[in-house]
């Protein structure tokens, strides 16, 4: 793609060379970096023109919660993943970028990654509105976890949350994840716990045959040494969202056709929003995080 008035070729930024950039030009991209172009290719009329606001406007209507107030609905913990300003993290598997937004917060430089157009549309505007705001790189790209569009060596930190469940070759993707990690740069991926999924399984055996499904349970060991095929060496274990747990339980109860119009159900998501916001509910949640988790964390080290 090119900037206004602008057709050299210039360097691209360390570790990064995707095909075909164009040089930034002086007066109108300045702020603007070949990974961020590259995205508004993936981005849709949507999220273009939302990106086309200038500073200090309010973000599009269609933003994500993370991208409006400090986000508390992340997996990975990006304290103990170790997220530094300046750090360049890769978040595949993003759907709508709540890691995304949670690691540019902390003036690292994020790229997204996902299969799914749609969520890339609702998040791509906000999060390049939010990056201009913090003056960092913000980018979502449309891409496959099996052949990441990246060169090897690039990122300092990389997310892979709740992706693996959904894939027949999770080694092959660790692979790839390992590929475009730094020497010395760290890993988290992050998986449903075995005990959780196997209680959705006896709840409703139609848990596991709705397209695009989880197709595996793991179980830890199994998940760590995926990663360690591929050169990762895994360093510690947390748990999430232990109040999602009783969530997909009342879905498998209900039914995943009908939980939408379940009453139940609805009022237990309109909590689950409220959790996102509350401080003492993320405590309470962080507390039974250790008697019901709805996921693990994988934290693993490429070596230097």
């Amino acid at each position: 793609m090119r900037c206004p008035r602008s057709s050299a070729r210039t360097a691209a930024p360390e570790g990064w060379s995707p095909r075909a950039i164009r040089a930034p030009s002086p007066r109108r991209c300045a702020t603007s970096s070949p990974i961020r172009r590259a995205s508004r290719r993936w981005a849709g009329p949507r999220a273009r023109a939302s990106s086309r606001r200038s500073v200090g406007t309010r973000p599009p209507r269609a933003s994500p919660p993370c991208s409006r107030r400090p986000c508390v609905l992340l997996t990975v913990d990006l304290d103990r993943l170790d997220v530094r300003p300046g750090q360049l993290l890769l978040d595949a598997g993003c759907g709508e970028g709540r890691h995304c937004f949670g690691a540019l917060e902390r003036g690292a430089r994020v790229v997204g990654l996902d299969l799914d157009r749609p969520s890339l549309q609702r998040a791509a505007g906000a999060l390049r509105f939010r990056g201009r705001e913090k003056g960092v790189l913000a980018a979502m790209l449309q891409g496959d976890a099996f052949h990441l569009p990246f060169p090897a060596a690039v990122f300092d930190r990389v997310v892979c949350a709740e992706v693996m469940e959904h894939v027949h070759d999770y080694r092959g993707a660790a692979r790839e994840l390992a590929r475009v990690t730094k020497p010395g740069g760290r890993v988290a991926v992050t998986i449903p716990t075995a005990t959780s999924e196997h209680l959705y399984l006896r709840l409703g055996d139609r848990y596991f045959e709705s397209p695009g499904g989880h197709i595996r349970i793991f179980r830890p060991r199994e998940l760590a040494r995926g990663l360690a095929s591929a050169g990762l060496a895994t360093e510690g274990v947390g748990f999430a969202h232990a109040f999602h747990t009783p969530y997909w339980a009342l879905r498998s109860i209900v039914g995943l056709d009908d939980a939408d119009r379940s009453r139940l159900v609805r009022a237990y998501r309109r909590f689950l929003i409220r959790a996102t916001t509350s401080r003492a509910l993320s405590r309470l949640e962080r507390a039974l995080d250790l008697v019901c988790p709805k996921s693990l964390i994988l934290y693993a080290r490429k070596p230097a």
